[in-house]
């Protein structure tokens, strides 16, 4: 693994992979490597890419997945490895195109309702709904506490944790992770964004079967990648919400100051 913050993923079938080592954090420390990964789920990784995860040295893989979802594709079972599944989307009320994406790549049915329905406004809002259901959604509160809770017992990490293609469920996971150890915003929001260099070229036979079909590229593009809109709206979310990160964090993901403090204590080196 190289060590630089978001290097890029060392398996090739898995390529939104990364490492959340190495940013900069919370005073003048970084993100301990080799901990914490987010990733795509595990369908077509190649055997040499499973054997590379499971060298990892993992303990817990987290499936943010919903059940039809964990169904198509279940997560290798590997040596010594807890699976935690966590369907953070479970009692989402409204599209959740984010929890569909599977459906809309592989069923060429939904992926021409998406042709005919979406032009790029279209696109952005229903994702952008999505991300109101990972912030406000009764399943989103309990599942990412859950998660928090996994990432405090230090007995279950080394830990990955994926959804589909490793964006959304996965990328708030990942940004709120993040920023609660201290990564600068500007951080949070480049290892968010890395998704559309790793994601979109690994996606371009879906993109371009879409099309081939009509489609706008960029309203295809609002649906497999993600926007700096979609990360903003999840923060303003929080801030309307809970008056601040902070007040999110206690209130919902059960991290006062002290457990926050655990967190850095855990999770970052240096300094």
């Amino acid at each position: 693994m190289t060590a630089t913050p978001g290097a890029p993923s060392p398996f090739p079938s898995l390529p939104n992979f990364r490492d959340l080592g190495h940013w900069p954090a919370a005073d003048g420390k970084t993100v301990k490597p080799g901990l914490v990964f987010r990733s795509t789920e595990f369908l077509n990784t190649s055997d040499a890419d499973r054997a590379g995860v499971e060298a990892l040295g993992l303990q817990t893989i987290v499936d943010l997945r919903t059940d039809p979802e964990s169904a198509h594709c279940p997560d290798p079972s590997l040596p010594g490895v807890r699976g935690l599944h966590l369907n953070v989307l479970e009692d989402a009320t409204g599209s959740a195109l984010g929890a569909n994406l599977g459906k809309v790549m592989d069923d060429p049915a939904s992926l021409h309702a998406v042709v005919s329905e979406f032009t790029v406004d279209k696109a952005k809002a229903a994702m952008i709904e999505t991300y109101d259901e990972l912030i406000n959604s009764a399943s989103a509160q309990k599942y990412y506490r859950e998660f928090y809770s996994t990432m405090l017992a230090g007995e279950l990490t080394p830990t990955l944790f994926h959804c589909t293609t490793g964006k959304d469920r996965t990328g708030w996971a990942a940004a709120s992770f993040l920023t609660l150890l201290g990564v600068p915003t500007e951080d949070v929001y480049t290892d968010y964004l890395l998704t559309n260099d790793r994601l979109l070229p690994a996606l371009s036979p879906i993109i371009a079967k879409f099309e081939g079909m009509g489609g706008q590229t960029d309203a295809i593009n609002a649906v497999l990648g993600v926007e700096k809109d979609y990360l903003d709206a999840a923060f303003s979310l929080v801030e309307k919400g809970w008056g601040s990160f902070d007040g999110y964090a206690e209130k919902v993901l059960g991290l006062d100051a002290s457990a926050i403090g655990t967190l850095r204590e855990r999770y970052l080196a240096g300094a």
